[in-house]
């Protein structure tokens, strides 16, 4: 059974960072896919940054530059650095391990609170 759990949130004011951090237990932060997704007040949860098994990195548009997903295979840890934090991150940041080939079964995390005051 797949287990996601994401720590690291809390509050920080704009141009603040913090580090998110997501342990995974059955299951491989090294040999599958990983992403990072938000949900903002009101709004419907979104991509935010992806790794694929090979270390190639991608992000959603507004957090390029400024937020850096990563891996520690050997504590089977996945990150999310946050830089240049802005309210408008404000969200509750979900840990993702996509369906693999072949299946429609999805991981996600528990969720934590990311609040960036002004």
């Amino acid at each position: 059974q797949v287990q996601l759990v994401e720590s690291g949130g809390g509050s920080v004011q704009a141009g603040g960072s913090l580090r998110l951090s997501c342990v995974a237990s059955g299951s491989s932060v090294s040999a599958n896919e990983m992403a990072w997704y938000r949900r903002a007040p009101g709004l419907p949860r979104e991509y935010v940054a992806r790794i694929d098994k090979f270390g190639m990195t991608t992000y959603t548009d507004s957090v390029k530059g400024r937020f850096t997903i990563s891996r520690d295979n050997a504590k089977n840890t996945l990150y999310l650095q946050m830089n240049a934090l802005k309210p408008e991150d404000t969200a509750i940041y979900y840990c993702n391990q996509p369906p693999k080939p072949g299946s429609s079964l999805a991981y996600w995390g528990q969720g934590i609170q990311v609040t960036v005051s002004a």
